[in-house]
């Protein structure tokens, strides 16, 4: 959204959240959903779709790639496979948008086809690692073009790939993803291992597609020359939306919100676990599965938080979330302590150093560290603070706006409708205050 209309927003102290919050569908489940159903062979209907302009990038893309895709109502999706190898090369790039986890995945998926593609991004998009995927694909002798290691990327196509094994350095969903799709077209097994768990959402949609595939936490692997059968998905309530509710809920004073049909993958949890630590009163109800995804009803109610040295093994499950508990964490009673988090200097924005500038402008005393920062929790103070075009930075501070001594001001709000299209309307209508 490099040339969208700059959009600050303001969030005022409220008084208490009430009511049922229904947040968007997944966006990673979402994304995958997407690419698999146009490679499958038949028709996939989609449900619960996230109507963001990252999955909408995505499906953009594989349109252009030659996929017959419908959307007869919001949250719905019809696609037509094409079957593992019925893409078809686009005279145009293909534009990511802000998605790193579509640019990511793409580059793993047409890795494997027999035609030349180019993928690019926004400004931001434009300014992320991409090495990460590259180098291993490459091992793969997949051929790809980049910036020093930038978008955008020239995939060549007509490579033979072939599988290896591959340990991760850092724990990645989106590296490991992006190999696995490449797998699908490589002589022999793809397999690879991470330092620490991530989420698991391929591995089990590759199942559901009915592409056999080994895994387990930490571990992943699969054999090349399958087929991917076209499937239903119901896309669970996305984790990361609901994040923002959780933590405004446990820090303001006489709240309690229930969150419908949550996912509850448990690589995807960690705020779940590390909120708890905290002291968080947070209970799951109804729960159930949907397309191989645990999901479950989330009901939360206020409750004084207190600092914790966050436990490493987290990390990895709340990669997405490190905003929103900072947030937690400068409301807490005393200090809050987090390590190994390094990969959050290479997201939309460099949170540790944007979160760590922003919550200085609020009052909040809080030391910036190589892998994480040292916070510690008390009162939050009104003023203004930039995002830098980062959704998951501006929807963190409007939460702190909920609990400030005064307004707060949030700059470059736009990039929120990448993730969470109607946020302010959704916040409003349980209670915050947010213009």
């Amino acid at each position: 959204m490099s040339g969208a209309q700059r959009l600050d927003w303001v969030s005022r102290p409220a008084t208490a959240l009430r009511g049922t919050v229904v947040v968007p569908g997944d966006k990673s489940v979402s994304h995958r959903s997407m690419m698999l159903s146009a490679i499958a062979e038949g028709t996939s209907h989609i449900r619960g779709f996230l109507e963001g302009e990252d999955t909408r990038a995505t499906a953009a893309v594989l349109a252009q790639l030659g996929v017959s895709i419908e959307a007869p109502s919001p949250g719905e999706r019809i696609v037509r496979g094409v079957g593992l190898h019925g893409l078809r090369a686009s005279n145009k790039p293909l534009d990511c948008g802000n998605a790193g986890t579509g640019m990511r995945l793409l580059t793993g998926l047409l890795a494997g086809q027999s035609f030349d593609s180019t993928l690019i991004g926004d400004e931001s998009l434009s300014k992320r690692p991409m090495r990460r995927v590259t180098d291993p694909l490459a091992k793969m002798g997949a051929k790809i073009d980049s910036q020093e290691g930038l978008p955008p990327l020239r995939v060549h196509g007509g490579s033979a790939l072939h599988g290896i094994r591959y340990e991760l350095p850092v724990a990645s969903a989106q590296v490991k993803s992006a190999l696995l799709l490449a797998g699908l077209y490589a002589q022999g097994s793809t397999e690879v291992i991470e330092p620490h768990p991530t989420r698991d959402y391929t591995e089990r949609m590759l199942a559901a597609f009915g592409w056999p595939v080994e895994f387990s936490p930490g571990h992943a692997k699969l054999e090349g020359s399958h087929r991917l059968r076209a499937t239903d998905v119901v896309v669970p309530a996305d984790f990361s939306s609901a994040a923002f509710f959780l933590v405004a809920a446990s820090v303001l004073p006489g709240s309690e919100l229930r969150l419908p049909a949550v996912g509850l993958n448990p690589r995807r949890t960690g705020l779940l676990e590390a909120l708890r630590l905290m002291g968080a009163d947070i209970r799951v109800e109804n729960e159930g599965e949907s397309g191989g995804e645990s999901v479950g009803d989330l009901v939360v109610r206020y409750a004084p938080l207190h600092g914790i040295e966050l436990p490493e093994a987290l990390v990895p499950d709340m990669i997405d979330e490190f905003p929103a508990l900072f947030v937690a964490a400068a409301v807490a009673k005393g200090r809050t302590v987090v390590r190994g988090a390094a990969e959050l200097r290479v997201k939309e924005s460099d949170r540790i150093a944007t979160m760590a500038a922003g919550l200085r402008a609020l009052d909040v005393r809080i030391e910036e560290t190589p892998d994480g920062a040292i916070i510690d929790g008390g009162a939050i103070g009104g003023g203004e603070v930039n995002s830098h075009g980062d959704h998951r930075i501006a929807m963190s501070f409007a939460v702190a706006g909920l609990v400030a001594q005064g307004p707060v001001t949030i700059g470059d709000c736009a990039n929120v409708a990448t993730s969470f299209p109607g946020f302010l309307e959704l916040a409003n209508s349980c209670g915050f205050v947010l213009r």
